[in-house]
């Protein structure tokens, strides 16, 4: 299974196509946007695809965005939350919310999915292993990233050129 990962959007529902489009053409079987959407152009975006996203800090929840994201048969994000995909566990969040230090330190997570700083990442050496596919707005790179959970491989791209790019590694 591979896991096309975005964020922070921002509302530029054009990059966020391309992103979506680049992800796919790169195997994405899935969609996880980690927040900061910031309009309903980027949220139907990911309409059509097995996408699943959560709310950032710049998101508006108000009752006119649940039903339009009900009307597009999206599940509605009820904040962070935790999954299990091809035998691996899963946190997603934005960021900028006090469960991203829960999740940060829940061993029992395989991989934790983020967004807020606009900074990609792939930080590895303890559990969970956390990636940020940085930003699709006010980023020196607008980027995104295709994670193969069967390889453990994650690969960022650099959206506006279509190319993968080196990610910066880190350790816990």
């Amino acid at each position: 299974m591979r896991i096309g990962l975005l964020s922070d959007s921002h509302g530029d529902a054009k990059i966020t196509r391309k992103a979506v489009e680049l992800l796919a053409a790169n195997g994405a079987e899935l969609f996880i946007h980690c927040g900061d959407l910031c309009s309903d152009a980027v949220i139907a975006e990911l309409a059509g695809y097995n996408a699943r996203f959560v709310f950032g800090n710049c998101d508006d929840v108000g009752p006119a965005t649940r039903k339009y994201v009900k009307s597009l048969d999206l599940p509605w994000p009820d904040g962070p939350f935790t999954t299990e995909i091809a035998g691996k566990r899963i946190g997603v969040c934005h960021g900028h919310e006090s469960e991203y230090r829960k999740l940060l330190h829940d061993t029992s997570l395989d991989y934790l999915f983020h967004g807020h700083s606009h900074i990609m990442a792939d930080t590895r050496g303890g559990h969970p292993r956390v990636i940020n596919p940085g930003a699709l707005y006010r980023a020196e790179i607008h980027s995104a990233v295709v994670l193969d959970l069967k390889t453990d491989v994650a690969t960022f791209f650099d959206v506006d050129r279509g190319t993968a790019i080196a990610a910066p590694r880190r350790k816990h």
